[in-house]
């Protein structure tokens, strides 16, 4: 009999069947050969049931029926998929052993665990684990190939992951949205995101700005220039700035303080997902989703990257060889002058920069592999142009600079002056020149003290040095009015820095990776939970920044008032999932852990359940279910179980639509991606954008014949209509409005049939005027 192996995706499978078995005759679901039958799942196979799967009565959301706590967890086919897993139950009873060949990761494992349960595959199963897709590695892999049993605590880790997430989704959820008469969608990792977001919004609101002024001067000396700001107390005082800025101005001063030392900089970790994800965020405004999804094509689909969904920063000794061998294939093609300027010798088993196995758990950071990209498209281009330069920038020396800090007295003033001089560009000459920062003469970048005053430091390729026993003159002086600012407003990349680290905001760098077993979520779920969010609208988008919504606004302060701050506690659950990666290496126990689980889904029903109801307005206008049809208990009641219904319904078809039930990190509740999409049943309106009338904090809603703001009745008068000089404004060219000030180029017909081109302009933030401006053909 032959061996079965079964790969996670279509791609994959076909992949490995050109390595083992080159000459399979293809079965479109399926490819055969001489020993190996190869096939594939397509994701998740299977799922968690519903909880109507264990009584009919919680096909109705109702809190008097919770908890829901099954004493075994059911699963169910995807109906979407329910051909293949049939496929692979009637390729099985023709094989004597398995090959479980899905991905090397914890939900791999999980995928395949399912499918073998569901089937009850009983033949003997042996894992490959490997961590690019490319001919060698595969080879390698089937070489020696693991056994089973050596993964069965990933396994346990992984059914822990999504029961947990079930029992918190589904009850939280349920208990919420029937209780507040809206549809609330609560998470074991989505609702302590949401708090992250939630508590810096509020610190940004709490924030008072104080005005102080800054003083600098500029000191000249046998021909050297230099500038220094004022040090001491905050200068509060206009006049008194200004006094002291007119007091220097002229005078003879000398330097007290002059040290100069050499420092070097060495070039940045190699890639792990969460960081690769940062970067693109700051550097192409791509979304954490976005960049996995590329990420996870130039690995599946071009073979041109290892395993994109790693959390490790670096290689172990196996993988030198292989970085040595890309850097000599890149020799040849587009990063060939690098290539050929790099020294191969930097990179060794004993660099802790790059090789640190202990620092290496399922996979190694993300490396160019063996085969040339073909054709990528520019976003692949962009992702895999980050991952090639950061691999070069390890063959290459540290960059050296030279820091001179210099203290200079005038008229019993103090100025501080820092310049970095550069003297060798180092690894820095792999960065695209338009990145080569802070290299040019006269550059200059700022950093807060604690008093929040800029220090100044300049930048400079030229040599730099002052004779401290020489007087210097002050030829120039100014002050400038000031503001404390406030904190920022979280991107995506900002936000998986925070979620990497529970929400500490760790700067040391080996902190933070010692917090990576207890961050939130996993670097495979962390861009799905951010989707979410979005989706269930409780955040938007402002360009890169997220705003919280009402909604969003409302859900956190709700989960804190009943008492179960645990939900929303970032660091309590960066502990959990903490736990779980002690699961998967043996080191705790899965039964305890979701006995603990247990307890805490119950304790959230208990204070759900005496929680007073949300006030009536508390999510905005049109936000909940059943509302307009009468007044009083009665019209609660109503809506509540339309709510109710309709986020059951919708949470049905949004994990059967899916295909990857258990994989996200709230299972229950991807509901309102679905609810919001059918929310003229509901009556449930989700915010569209965050009003742009200057000062107002309302949400943009849809109405009948316009999209309006949440804060009407507070005065608010903005809104546009559906249509606008015969053209109908979708709610994407809304976005693009509020966001961009102006749609994309449209065309319009004259009455005598001719076209123009022109953008629709909005034209008043205040009321929601619009414009159109012609475009030049």
């Amino acid at each position: 009999m032959k061996t079965l192996v079964i790969a996670e995706k279509p791609d994959m499978g076909r992949t490995i069947a050109a390595v083992i078995e080159p000459r399979a005759k293809n079965n479109r679901s399926y490819l055969e050969g001489e020993h190996y039958i190869i096939t594939w799942a397509i994701g998740h196979l299977l799922g968690l049931a519903e909880p109507d799967a264990y009584d009919t009565k919680y096909k109705r959301w109702n809190i008097a029926d919770l908890p829901i706590i099954p004493d075994q967890f059911k699963i169910v086919p995807n109906p979407r998929t329910k051909d293949q897993l049939k496929i692979i139950g009637e390729l099985a009873k023709r094989a004597s052993s398995i090959v479980n060949a899905c991905d090397a990761g914890r939900e791999g494992q999980y995928i395949f665990a399912l499918i073998q349960q569901q089937l009850k595959l009983r033949q003997p199963v042996k894992r490959l684990w490997i961590s690019d897709l490319t001919a060698e590695s595969i080879k390698r892999g089937f070489d020696g190939l693991k056994d089973a049993s050596e993964f069965e605590n990933l396994t346990h880790a992984a059914r822990a992951r999504s029961e947990a997430d079930w029992l918190i989704g589904m009850n939280a959820s349920r208990a919420f949205t029937t209780r507040h008469n809206a549809l609330l969608s609560v998470g074991r990792v989505q609702t302590p995101v949401l708090a992250l977001i939630y508590d810096r919004e509020m610190e940004i609101e709490a924030f008072q700005s104080q005005t102080f002024y800054e003083v600098a001067a500029w000191f000249r000396q046998e021909g050297v220039e230099y500038r220094g700001l004022r040090q001491g107390d905050k200068l509060t005082d206009a006049e008194a700035a200004e006094a002291i800025a007119s007091s220097v101005k002229g005078k003879t001063g000398h330097i007290t303080k002059y040290e100069a030392k050499q420092t070097k900089e060495y070039p940045y970790r190699l890639y792990d997902l969460t960081l690769l994800q940062r970067e693109a965020n700051a550097k192409y405004g791509y979304g954490a989703k976005k960049t996995l999804d590329i990420a996870q094509a130039l690995y599946e689909k071009h073979k041109v990257i290892s395993y994109p969904r790693t959390n490790s920063n670096y290689v172990t000794e196996q993988n030198i060889e292989g970085m040595h061998k890309t850097l000599n294939l890149m020799k040849n093609g587009p990063y060939s002058e690098l290539a050929i300027g790099a020294k191969p010798e930097l990179v060794h088993k004993n660099n802790k920069g790059v090789c640190n196995p202990s620092r290496v758990e399922d996979h190694h950071a993300i490396l160019p592999t063996l085969k040339r990209p073909g054709t990528l498209s520019k976003d692949e281009q962009n992702i895999y142009d980050l991952i090639v330069r950061r691999f070069l920038s390890h063959f290459y020396p540290p960059a050296e600079y030279k820091q001179h800090t210099v203290l200079t007295e005038v008229e019993q003033h103090q100025f501080k002056t820092s310049v970095k001089e550069l003297l060798s560009l180092g690894w820095k000459v792999v960065l695209p020149s338009t990145d080569q920062e802070q290299n040019g003469s006269g550059k200059k970048k700022t950093k807060k003290n604690n008093n929040e005053e800029e220090e100044s430091e300049e930048w400079t390729d030229k040599s730099f040095s002052v004779q401290p026993e020489l007087p210097v003159q002050c030829s120039k002086s100014e002050f400038k009015e000031k503001a404390t600012q406030p904190p920022k407003s979280y991107t995506e990349g900002t936000l998986l820095k925070a979620m990497e680290s529970a929400g500490k905001q760790i700067e040391n760098e080996e902190l933070r990776d010692a917090m990576k077993d207890s961050g939130l979520g996993t670097p495979a779920t962390r861009a799905a939970t951010i989707e979410r969010l979005k989706n269930v609208g409780y955040i938007t988008m402002q360009g890169k920044k997220m705003q919280l919504t009402l909604k969003g606004r409302t859900a956190i302060e709700l989960i804190r008032r009943a008492g179960v701050d645990l939900l929303t506690s970032p660091e309590m659950t960066g502990q959990w999932e903490r736990r779980l990666y002690q699961i998967s290496k043996g080191e705790a126990g899965q039964d305890k852990f979701m006995e603990n689980v247990k307890k805490f889904t119950m304790s959230i029903i208990d204070k759900v359940r005496v929680q007073a109801p949300a006030p009536a307005d508390a999510f905005g206008e049109d936000s909940r279910g059943g509302r307009g049809k009468g007044k009083g208990a009665k019209s609660s009641k109503s809506g509540t179980k339309t709510t109710a219904r309709t986020a059951a319904s919708a949470a049905k078809s949004s994990r059967q639509s899916s295909g990857s039930v258990s994989k996200s990190s709230n299972t229950a509740v991807s509901v309102a991606k679905t609810a919001s999409a059918s929310s003229a049943n509901a009556g449930v309106r989700e915010p569209l954008a965050s009003c742009p009338s200057p000062g107002c904090t309302g949400q943009i809603i849809e109405g009948k014949k316009g999209y309006g703001c949440t804060r009407f009745k507070e005065g608010c008068g903005f809104v546009i209509w559906k249509e606008y000089v015969g053209k109908k404004i979708t709610s994407t060219m809304l976005k693009s409005l509020i966001e961009k000030g102006s749609t994309q180029v449209l065309s319009f017909k004259r009455k005598d049939g001719s076209t123009v081109k022109a953008r629709i302009i909005l034209q008043d933030q205040s009321s929601g005027k619009l414009s159109a401006e012609r475009q030049e053909s």
